[in-house]
């Protein structure tokens, strides 16, 4: 039995997320299945972070163990074979050692969460940005974020579905990124709290429209009270970019 590590790739758009659920067809569900056509078994694949219905991955790690022996680029071409026409791609493959866990052994995770600064209607970024019509100060947004960085409770940018046992994170980087229309709010963490990242990007898009200012955002995440959150950011603009591990 050999343990493999994967990175996934994925849009979010036609899954209830990244797991398996009784109410429609989920990213975990399709890899499985995948893996079973041509293995022949069922494994248990086990990802880095639950991503919720819509949100994409551009790097997802996960694992699972095969008895077929199997080199593990061949079994990455297997599983995209298996996974068409699913908008799924494995990217990488390698065996790791029998311990590691794509989920308990990260001690990091990325995301991004991209804003289409502009009137017009989304054509190619449909489903895959959030599209904010009105004018908003990037430059503001990431002056503001700052104050979220470091250790703190987050109970305010928290989902109150969320089943974390603490609302103390530590947030390492929280950057806002103007490039033309596009801006981008890059997130950084060991662990990130559920609907943590679209909270803070909804409080931060108030920012943006001059409604709320940096002493704002400060006041609601010191009230510790989800009413102080702004409007929660839309599923479609958040990826999950990057999971790290100190030891593979």
């Amino acid at each position: 039995m050999t343990r493999y590590k994967v990175t996934v790739e994925y849009d979010g758009g036609p899954f209830v997320g990244w797991q398996m659920q009784a109410n429609g067809a989920s990213v975990q569900a399709a890899l499985v299945e995948a893996i079973r056509r041509f293995s022949g078994e069922d494994v248990e694949v086990r990802g880095a972070g639950r991503t919720d219905a819509g949100v994409h991955a551009r790097a997802q790690v996960a694992h699972f163990d095969l008895a077929k022996e199997m080199r593990p680029d061949q079994i990455r071409d297997a599983i995209n074979h298996h996974l068409k026409p699913a908008p799924v791609a494995v990217l990488t493959c390698e065996a790791v050692a029998a311990d590691f866990d794509a989920r308990f052994s990260a001690t990091r995770r990325e995301y991004a969460y991209v804003i289409i600064n502009r009137r017009a209607p989304l054509t190619l970024d449909a489903g895959r940005a959030w599209r904010v019509p009105v004018p908003l100060d990037a430059e503001a947004m990431h002056d503001a974020a700052q104050v979220l960085t470091g250790k703190h409770d987050f109970t305010t940018f928290r989902s109150v579905q969320c089943q974390a046992r603490s609302p103390v994170k530590t947030l390492d980087r929280l950057d806002v990124i103007r490039a033309g229309e596009r801006i981008t709010v890059h997130a950084s963490a060991r662990s990130f709290l559920h609907h943590q990242v679209r909270s803070m990007v909804g409080s931060l898009k108030l920012v943006g429209e001059g409604k709320w200012s940096a002493d704002d955002l400060r006041a609601a995440l010191e009230a510790q009270k989800r009413s102080a959150c702004g409007p929660v950011a839309p599923a479609c603009g958040l990826y999950l970019v990057g999971v790290g591990y100190d030891l593979v």
